[in-house]
C-alpha cells in the first residue's frame, strides 16, 4: 500500500523558534519549553528533533496525560509526515499498541512509559523523552519528573529530556532540574470577549443549553466549544442540544452538527471532531477538560464554560477515592477562554459571576499528588528495585504532605507484615 501524501504542517509559532530549540537541546540534557496553547509544541517538537537527526540512535517518546490526546496527536503527526500511522509514527495506550520496529516517534500515555520503565529502568530505547502537558500535574507525570531527574545523571551523554507545558511554572521546574534553560514560545491568540453570568445557575447543563441555542440563533458562523464535567453530562447535553436544534424553525439558522469529545470516545468517533465542518454548518463540540490544552479543535469561535471539572479526591481517613465535581482554577478558566481566539476574535460565555472567578477559584489546579494516595506510587517505585531510590524520600517537584507520607509509611509497614519485601 502506498504511503499517504504528506499534509504540509501548518505554520505555527514554534516553527519560528526551531533553531533556538535545537541549540538548547544540543547544549543541555534537560530543556523546559513553555508554549501557549496552539503554539504547536505537541505536534512539532518531535518532528523538529526527528528532522535534526535525534532519531538516528533511538526513538522519541512523547508522553500525554490522556489516551485521547496520544491517539489524536500521533495521527496528526503521521498525517503531516505522510506515513501510515503505526509505522514511523505510532502510539501506545492501555490495551492498544500501534507501533512497529520502524517507529521512531512514539506518543504514549505517561502510565505506559512508567510501565516500560519497570522492565527497562534506563529506557535505553529512547534518545529523547518529551513530557508533554506537564502543567496538568498528573500523578504519573510527577513521578516521571522525579525519574527523569535521576535518569539524566546516568544518561547525560545520550538522552535528552524536554518538559513542555502551556502554563507550568518554568522557573520552578528549571530549579528542580539544576537550572536547565526555559524557552518561551508565544502562541497566536486573537482577542476574546468574556461574558459573565450575574449568578451561578442551579443547573449548568440547562444554562449551557440555553446559551448554545442563543449563540446559534444570533451569532455569525463559527463553531462552539462547550465544556462539561464528564461523559454523563456530555451525553445529556448532546441529546438535549440535538433535540432543541431539530425543533428550531426551519431556515431560521444554519445547519448544526453536535459532537462529543471525551477520553473514552472511540478513535473513529474522535476523528469527526478534527475534520473540517461541512459547508454552511456550525459545529457544537461538547467536551471535558481534555479540550483545554491537550487537544486543539480548529474553527472554534465561541466557548461556553460551566466553571466545573471532575476531579479525583482521596480521603486519607477512609482510604477511599471519590470523583467530585469541583470548581476549576483561574488558569483553567483562562485556558478555556483562549480556545475561542485561535483563528479569529472570539467570545467566551462564563456561567459564573466575575466575583467567583476572582475570589473563589484557586490560582492553579492542586497537583494530583497532593490529593492522592501514595500507595500506588510507593509500590511502583519499590517494583523498580533500584538501590538509590528511597521510596519515602523520592524527589517530587511538590513533595506530598507529612500526613500523606506518614500514612504511606504505615501502609508499607502493614504490607511488609503481610509479606511484601
Amino acid at each position: 500500500m502506498p504511503s499517504p501524501s504528506p499534509a504540509p504542517p501548518p505554520v505555527l509559532p514554534i516553527s519560528e523558534h526551531e533553531d533556538e530549540i535545537v541549540a538548547a537541546v544540543d547544549a543541555n540534557p534537560v530543556v523546559v519549553v513553555i508554549g501557549e496553547t496552539g503554539s504547536g509544541k505537541s505536534t512539532q517538537l518531535s518532528q523538529i528533533l526527528h528532522r535534526r537527526g535525534y532519531t538516528r540512535r533511538g526513538a522519541i517518546a512523547v508522553t500525554q496525560p490522556r489516551r485521547v490526546a496520544a491517539v489524536s496527536v500521533s495521527r496528526r503527526v503521521a498525517q503531516e509526515l505522510g506515513v501510515p500511522l503505526g509505522d514511523e509514527v505510532g502510539y501506545a495506550i492501555r490495551f492498544e499498541d500501534r507501533t512497529s520496529e520502524r517507529t521512531c516517534i512514539k506518543y504514549l500515555t505517561d502510565g505506559i512509559l512508567l510501565r516500560e520503565s519497570l522492565s527497562n529502568p534506563e529506557l535505553k530505547q529512547y534518545s529523547v523523552i518529551i513530557l508533554d502537558e506537564a502543567h496538568e500535574r498528573s500523578l504519573n507525570t510527577d513521578i516521571l519528573l522525579g525519574l527523569m531527574k535521576r535518569l539524566i545523571k546516568d544518561r547525560a551523554s545520550d538522552l535528552k529530556v524536554l518538559i513542555t507545558s502551556a502554563t507550568l511554572d518554568g522557573l520552578k521546574v528549571s530549579k528542580f532540574f539544576s537550572g536547565c534553560p526555559v524557552l518561551n514560545i508565544p502562541g497566536t491568540l486573537f482577542p476574546v470577549e468574556k461574558f459573565y453570568s450575574t449568578d451561578r445557575p442551579t443547573n449548568y447543563i440547562e444554562s449551557s443549553l440555553r446559551t448554545a441555542i442563543d449563540i446559534h440563533a444570533k451569532e455569525p458562523p463559527g463553531d462552539v466549544l462547550i465544556f462539561m464535567t464528564g461523559k454523563d453530562d456530555i451525553d445529556k447535553m448532546v441529546s438535549k442540544l440535538e433535540e432543541r436544534i431539530r425543533n428550531l424553525e426551519e431556515g431560521s439558522c444554519i445547519d448544526a452538527l453536535v459532537l462529543p469529545l471525551h477520553g473514552s470516545l472511540p478513535p473513529e468517533l474522535q476523528v469527526r471532531v478534527f475534520a473540517p465542518a461541512p459547508p454552511n454548518c456550525r459545529r457544537f463540540i461538547v467536551a471535558t477538560n481534555v479540550a483545554e490544552t491537550s487537544l486543539t479543535v480548529d474553527g472554534v469561535v465561541f466557548v461556553i464554560d460551566c466553571g466545573y471539572v471532575k476531579q479525583r479526591q482521596y480521603n486519607p481517613s477512609s482510604g477511599m477515592y471519590s470523583l467530585d465535581v469541583v470548581q476549576i482554577s483561574r488558569v483553567q478558566a483562562d485556558q478555556r477562554a483562549g480556545r475561542a481566539g485561535r483563528t479569529r476574535p472570539g467570545k467566551c460565555y462564563r456561567l459564573y459571576p466575575i466575583s467567583i472567578y476572582q475570589n473563589e477559584f484557586l490560582e492553579a489546579t492542586v497537583p494530583e499528588i497532593q490529593r492522592s494516595s501514595l500507595a500506588g506510587s510507593v509500590l511502583y517505585l519499590k517494583s523498580l528495585n533500584l538501590p538509590d531510590i528511597n521510596i519515602l524520600k523520592f524527589d517530587f517537584l511538590d513533595p506530598p504532605s507529612r500526613t500523606r507520607r506518614r500514612a504511606t509509611y504505615h501502609y508499607i509497614k502493614r504490607r511488609n507484615k503481610q509479606g511484601l519485601k
